[in-house]
């Protein structure tokens, strides 16, 4: 079962989020036909983007990060509520590539890195905060910590990793960790969590091993001691619905809507997270018109 947890470490010294995502990212590559380096790209935004999520303060509050690399793959979008529930979808999901030369997938030529990379905090009622960043390798853990340094003055250090098999392109497992500098950390702290970053790149190995997510933490992080102070159940789900899709419609304008009308004599749209499809005939859509 997936599972994201939220902490401190070194005596409030430092914050961590961590995620254990295995589920989640198998039904985004099942929904999607993700190809091996698709789902590790996809998978691993999806991971960022729940944990981002689960940092919201309200439950109508939205986090969407958009990433635009100039990859093959081509733009990622993923959002996330506070409940960690998040979607996501990838524009050229069955691209693959060779293995790299030490035999991982190349996520970093798949996403791109002459893009930018842009993170949308929806807060309901506010004017949504918008931050972006170049990209710096499309592997999304460098340019993620790369967002956090520039775009929200916040040092961190992230990882993210998934894991597939060989030889059908099922997810192993799937892990990621944020990991923060609160006021007055002191510098020999931030060097020590710096000096394990080998150890913390092992957590996705270590959960497809068969370790719990806590019990990784609890290995890897030791030293720090972890306090884990929250918990939640991330998981793939899309919110869409045939009520959500008929104000999309009626959004596009009385012209657009008369000319689907006379010319197609329906409609038909679908989802781009979940590609569920929904078709909406001739008298639907002429009573959309005269709801407007």
């Amino acid at each position: 079962m997936d599972i994201l947890l939220r902490g401190t470490l070194a005596n409030n010294s430092l914050r961590f989020m961590a995620i254990s995502g295995r589920e989640l990212v198998e039904k985004a590559r099942e929904t999607h036909g993700l190809s091996r380096v698709c789902t590790a790209a996809l998978g691993r935004t999806l991971l960022i983007t729940s944990i981002m999520g689960a940092e919201l303060k309200s439950d109508d509050d939205k986090v969407t990060v958009i990433i635009k690399g100039e990859g093959l793959a081509g733009n990622l979008v993923c959002t996330s509520n506070q409940s960690a529930t998040v979607k996501g979808y990838i524009e050229n999901p069955s691209i693959e590539l060779p293995l790299m030369p030490n035999g991982k997938l190349d996520v970093g030529s798949a996403v791109g890195w002459l893009g930018k990379m842009t993170v949308i905090r929806d807060h309901s009622l506010k004017e949504p905060y918008v931050g972006s960043c170049d990209m710096v390798s499309g592997e999304i853990a460098e340019d993620f910590a790369h967002y956090f340094t520039i775009s929200e003055q916040t040092p961190s250090l992230v990882y993210l990793g998934v894991r597939v098999d060989a030889t059908s392109g099922s997810v192993l497992s799937a892990g990621g960790i944020v990991i923060q500098p609160l006021p007055g950390c002191d510098d020999y702290i931030i060097d020590g969590i710096e000096a394990i970053t080998e150890d913390i790149s092992s957590l996705a190995k270590r959960l497809g091993d068969g370790e719990t997510l806590e019990q990784a933490l609890n290995d890897i992080l030791k030293e720090f001691e972890p306090v884990v102070l929250s918990t939640s159940s991330p998981e793939f789900k899309c919110d869409c619905s045939r009520e959500r899709l008929e104000r999309v419609l009626i959004s596009l304008g009385r012209e657009e809507l008369q000319d689907m009308i006379e010319k197609d004599g329906g409609a038909e749209i679908a989802c781009q997270f979940c590609n569920t499809k929904y078709y909406f005939d001739k008298e639907q859509l002429t009573n959309l018109l005269k709801e407007m």
